[in-house]
């Protein structure tokens, strides 16, 4: 066996997928990083992600499944499980290896997987459509700190710019150290000092001075529309689990 390492990312993916079929590698282990000991008989290849080698292999994809499947492989990558990347591997040479789609083929177990993953991913993103709460900071700019499950940053691009193109804003992952920031005309991936969770403080002394007052405002807005007698704190948990109340307005 085989065991590949890659750097994580859906590129380094790809390249490695190259790397089986230009090496005909038969059992194959893939990794994102050295876990440690070598099993007996068990050789490691580093895999350098080259952009050439996995448009190669996108390119092809292209040709054994639908936008929508390469669009779907996609999200179950952003899943970032580590026990799961063979799963990916496994149901890209799955599909590269059938003379015919695989996509909706359940009984295989890897795309069997590949769709739970997906549907995770999406469930996490709707989530965060609707769990981000901005909050205006002294250069205008509305900012949201966000700690998803998966990283669903990347798909968030197309709802947030659509719905709040007349405002520049961004939106931080504090648990993956990165963020959308978009400038009214175009979205860029950012690294920023500030968003640091051991600092909270950094980016409540960049709020506007009304900042505050919106707050408050919105707080009893929530509390006002609140019918105790209809209190149902097990749904409302369900839909809204405690480990996002953190970040919403409402619930701090």
């Amino acid at each position: 066996m085989t065991t590949l390492i890659y750097d994580g990312t859906f590129e380094g993916l790809l390249t490695a997928v190259f790397e089986v079929y230009d090496r005909r590698l038969g059992r194959v282990n893939l990794q994102k990083s050295d876990l440690g000991a070598n099993a007996l008989f068990e050789d490691k290849m580093q895999v350098i992600t080259d952009e050439a080698r996995a448009n190669r292999v996108l390119k092809g994809l292209k040709q054994k499944i639908s936008s929508m499947g390469v669009q779907r492989l996609y999200a179950a990558h952003l899943a970032e499980m580590d026990s799961d990347a063979n799963s990916l591997l496994g149901y890209i040479r799955y599909a590269f290896d059938s003379a015919v789609n695989i996509e909706e083929d359940y009984g295989n177990r890897f795309v069997m997987r590949v769709s739970e993953m997906v549907r995770m991913v999406r469930r996490e993103k709707h989530r965060m459509e609707a769990f981000v709460r901005f909050q205006k900071l002294k250069d205008d700019t509305f900012y949201a700190g966000i700690e998803p499950d998966f990283n669903v940053l990347p798909l968030l691009i197309r709802h947030f710019k659509s719905r709040y193109a007349d405002q520049k804003w961004i939106i931080y992952d504090l648990r993956r150290k990165y963020g959308l920031y978009y400038d009214l005309h175009h979205t860029q991936y950012i690294s920023l000092d500030f968003a640091n969770v051991a600092k909270p403080a950094d980016v409540i002394a960049a709020f506007t001075e009304d900042e505050g007052i919106y707050q408050h405002l919105w707080k009893n807005y929530f509390t006002s529309v609140n019918i105790p007698s209809r209190k149902n704190t097990k749904l409302h948990v369900r839909h809204i689990p405690k480990r996002y109340w953190k970040h919403l307005t409402e619930k701090i």
